[in-house]
């Protein structure tokens, strides 16, 4: 039976093209919270920036929250993991960032900044993502404090370069732009045994729901993974089910299928 079930944001629960919750989405997930079932949320975003899930939270329908791709998960007040960026390697990817002159968003325990923006973050994070204006500070200023999720504007090309010389660091990707990278061992993957381990959920009463490059740790990982239909082909190489896009009523059909609601 299933007892808890994991939500990627963007482009899983949020559609890309309307930047809210389809309404299936929300009555099919207060259905199963009706149930008995947990509800949470699996993403890359840090708190500070999760601004588009009012209609779930205002319904009481979230038990808890893996954020920074797993590197910082939360119940309600209680922050019952978190795992930093060693200092050094925050130091070594924001001399890069700076001599090479790309833009690097980094992430506290509570904020969020961004060095050497361009047009490019302001088109990611602003418009398509309808997020704040991200503040900017200069790499000194950034680096002060404990680091838990980096995001670099680089290629793939460059990241295969970089990523070797942060030898305490993992990368995920869900948008071409960007890597997120985090410390070692920081997955999704890792999020969702953190939260069950907390609510005392078995693994095979789990399931994971996402479309994008960083969700694949979990998919793999909980008892069934289900790809959006808008999901890229690699991760729905990786599912057990590949239900609807997120604008057809993606989330709901999958519940269904597999009789949680």
């Amino acid at each position: 039976m299933i007892k808890a079930l994991f939500f990627d944001i963007d482009g899983t629960l949020v559609s890309f093209d309307t930047h809210a919750i389809p309404e299936t989405t929300i009555e099919a997930i207060a259905a199963a919270k009706a149930k008995g079932i947990r509800i949470f949320i699996a993403t890359g975003r840090p708190a500070v920036i999760i601004n588009n899930l009012s209609a779930l939270q205002n319904r009481d329908l979230i038990d808890g929250y893996i954020t920074m791709n797993g590197g910082y998960c939360f119940v309600g007040e209680e922050v019952i993991y978190k795992s930093a960026i060693p200092a050094a390697d925050v130091q070594k990817l924001a001399r890069i960032s700076a001599a090479q002159n790309f833009p690097c968003i980094f992430v506290s325990e509570h904020d969020i900044c961004v060095c050497q923006p361009d047009e490019m973050v302001k088109k990611i994070f602003n418009d398509y993502l309808k997020v704040d204006i991200i503040p900017e500070k200069t790499p000194e200023e950034a680096i002060g404090q404990e680091i838990f999720q980096m995001t670099p504007f680089i290629t793939l090309e460059q990241e295969q370069v970089i990523l070797p010389q942060l030898p305490g660091c993992e990368s995920g990707r869900w948008f071409p732009a960007f890597a997120d990278i985090t410390a070692k061992g920081n997955t999704k993957q890792k999020g969702i045994d953190e939260i069950i381990n907390h609510f005392g959920i078995r693994l095979e009463e789990t399931m994971a729901f996402g479309d994008g490059g960083n969700d694949v740790s979990m998919l793999r990982h909980a008892a069934i993974g289900v790809a959006m239909g808008n999901a890229v082909d690699e991760v729905k190489e990786h599912a057990n089910y590949i239900t609807t896009s997120v604008d057809e009523d993606g989330v709901a059909n999958a519940l269904r299928h597999f009789s949680i609601i």
